[in-house]
């Protein structure tokens, strides 16, 4: 939630936070501000709306300076509007400070300071910290560094901030806990952001800030410390992004892009990793521990969202081919629930983009009891990649649009492979079983891209049901994963109600909702509950429901009964939801096209959840 950027140098401060702020604006569109350096003060702009917004309302103000901070709002405390947008400045104006993620205590804090006799403006918890920072730096009569240490050593919560000062345009402090943060490195000048889209333009040499550090950062240098005083040695990584990657080329809409990006990333996803002609299959970031996911008793597969989805369909490879009972969990309900975690038991965390605060709040808490824990994630470098034992990347490559596409298949395409390696080495399934499967798997990029053909089909679909009220998503086994799945993309981008359930527990309830309005997407492929899924179809039939079934090529007998079919090419029943989610997504992209919703940032939504 929420994207920070912060430069200090010899550029255009005002150019590269603004252009930093657009390629943020994923993680949150509320608000937009910024505060430059200019010479003895900080000039501030704030504007409720979106980064555009921010750029119309500053016009032809002065915007000089070579140092300043910019910050692009999804709002947790306080509603979005001019005075509650990021930055917030100290009582007298002389420091400014932007943040993401969220301070637990301050309702205390601000009690005590307002019992001192400072006054606020906002509703945030982000200008307790700024007012917290300045009663510290005053009653202690030290350095701005130095009051931030003291001060973050009082706060509770998650937070990424950057706080300059009027008084040193020569410095900007950095720290974080949980919320990401990361520092690109160039000659006399450092590019701060939330990730590094805004700085792979700059510079490919960046810092991760680790939890718990803060940064001293000058034009000459960087200085790094624990919140604890200690100091410590920043590791430099090179980044591994091309500048093209996160521009639309030519598509209309990130989304749009990611979707028929993924064969590419599928193919990325196993590149070095399996061939079928060899029956070679290794993920190299799986070795240590790979006896305690071989042998676990139990799995725990924590996530949330999309990744769960991913989660669900995960536990069908795990049981199905290692024999190894799964359990998929919330990661926000997981560490309420007092959960029993055994000493065999593995966690399996997946996130997009490693920084999901509920599925590290859960990590820590199966850490603490002793548990392996293996990360699935895209980012690399990210909190949860660092927070896990072992992992693996999916190497999708940057999502941008907020409803996740080719993140969720490429985290299927890691979770088969897990499976299946632990499934041969395990000895549960048979020598031909699994080289059928690594042939499968080597195929599914070229029928995902097949299944990318059926757009302008999709979109003529789209058109019929773009005004409806209300969905019915339903799937059996493998698919019914997907059918949820389905049903949120729709949820998230078009603002349509809708629901995604197992096929045979429509007769449970939610058959009760269907007449001849309710269309009822059935993820119908040719599998082993193939004729269960033909009676479902029937019962929905038999009421006047409409019908869209997404088949097999070749079907004979769904497309006699729905009112509208979109055939995918035919796959091994374990493999089927890489290829039969394709037209689900793209459905739910061209209804929220047709019905004028923004596709990339849908409201109140943001990529990166990184609060609970």
């Amino acid at each position: 939630m929420c994207g920070i950027v912060g430069y200090i140098g010899n550029r255009d401060a005002y150019e590269v936070i603004v252009k930093g702020l657009k390629r943020l604006e994923y993680r949150g569109y509320d608000s937009a501000g910024i505060a430059l350096s200019k010479d003895d003060h900080l000039q501030l702009y704030k504007k409720q709306g979106k980064v555009k917004d921010l750029e119309d309302f500053i016009g032809e103000s002065d915007k000089t300076g070579t140092l300043g901070i910019g910050h692009t709002r999804w709002a947790t405390h306080g509603p979005p509007n001019d005075t509650n947008a990021h930055p917030h400045t100290s009582t007298d104006g002389s420091l400014a400070i932007i943040h993401n993620g969220i301070i637990e205590n301050y309702s205390s804090i601000k009690q005590e300071l307002i019992n001192k006799g400072h006054t606020f403006q906002s509703d945030t918890d982000t200008e307790v910290v700024v007012h917290f920072i300045e009663d510290i730096q005053k009653n202690n009569n030290c350095s701005l560094d130095e009051a931030v240490r003291l001060a973050l050593n009082k706060i509770v919560g998650a937070y990424a901030i950057l706080v300059i000062s009027k008084d040193n345009p020569n410095q900007m402090i950095a720290a974080r806990k949980g919320s990401p943060l990361v520092i690109g490195v160039g000659r006399g000048e450092y590019f701060l952001a939330s990730d590094a889209t805004p700085i792979v333009e700059y510079t490919n040499e960046v810092i991760y800030l680790n939890d718990y550090e803060i940064a001293v950062i000058s034009r000459e240098e960087i200085l790094i410390r624990s919140i604890q005083d200690v100091p410590t040695t920043p590791y430099i990584q090179t980044l591994d992004l091309e500048l093209e990657a996160i521009e639309k080329g030519g598509f209309d809409h990130f989304m749009l892009k990611e979707i028929f990006e993924q064969p590419k990333a599928l193919r990325d996803a196993m590149r070095g990793r399996l061939n079928a002609e060899k029956g070679y299959l290794v993920l190299g970031g799986i070795r240590e521990y790979a006896n305690r996911l071989i042998n676990a008793d139990r799995i725990i597969i924590l996530a949330c969202g999309t990744s769960w989805h991913a989660g669900l369909v995960a536990e069908y490879f795990f049981e199905d081919f290692c024999r190894i009972p799964v359990e998929v969990e919330y990661a926000s309900e997981f560490r309420y629930r007092n959960p029993v975690i055994r000493e065999g038991d593995v966690v399996i965390a997946i996130s997009q983009s490693g920084e999901t605060a509920d599925t590290l709040a859960a990590i820590e808490l199966a850490r603490s009891k002793g548990s392996i824990i293996f990360g699935v994630c895209n980012v690399v470098g990210s909190s949860i990649a660092r927070a896990t034992h072992e992992g693996a990347y999916i190497h999708a490559g940057p999502e941008i649009g907020v409803a996740s596409t080719k993140a969720f298949t490429g985290q299927l395409t890691v979770l088969i492979m897990m499976a299946l390696r632990v499934a041969y080495k395990k000895g549960t399934i048979s020598e031909r079983r699994y080289h059928e499967l690594l042939v499968e798997m080597e195929t599914i990029p070229s029928k995902v891209e097949k299944a990318l053909e059926l757009n302008d089909e999709i979109l003529k679909i789209s058109e019929m049901f773009k005004d409806a009220r209300n969905f019915l998503y339903l799937g059996r086994g493998y698919n019914f994963p997907v059918a949820l799945e389905g049903a949120l993309k729709l949820k998230e981008i078009s603002y349509i109600h809708a629901e995604g359930y197992p096929a045979a527990e429509m007769k449970h309830g939610p058959i009760a909702l269907i007449d001849e309005e309710m269309p009822v997407v059935f993820i119908a492929t040719s599998d082993s509950s193939y004729e269960k899924i033909i009676s479902n179809i029937q019962e929905v039939k038999a009421r006047k429901g409409k019908v869209i079934a997404v088949v097999t090529e070749g079907d004979r007998l769904i497309p006699k009964m729905a009112d509208f079919v979109i055939e995918v090419p035919k796959t091994h029943e374990a493999i089927m939801p890489l290829v039969s989610v394709i037209p689900l997504q793209l459905l739910s992209y061209h209804i929220a096209v047709l019905r004028g919703c923004n596709v990339d940032q849908p409201r109140n939504l943001a990529k990166s959840v990184t609060v609970e």
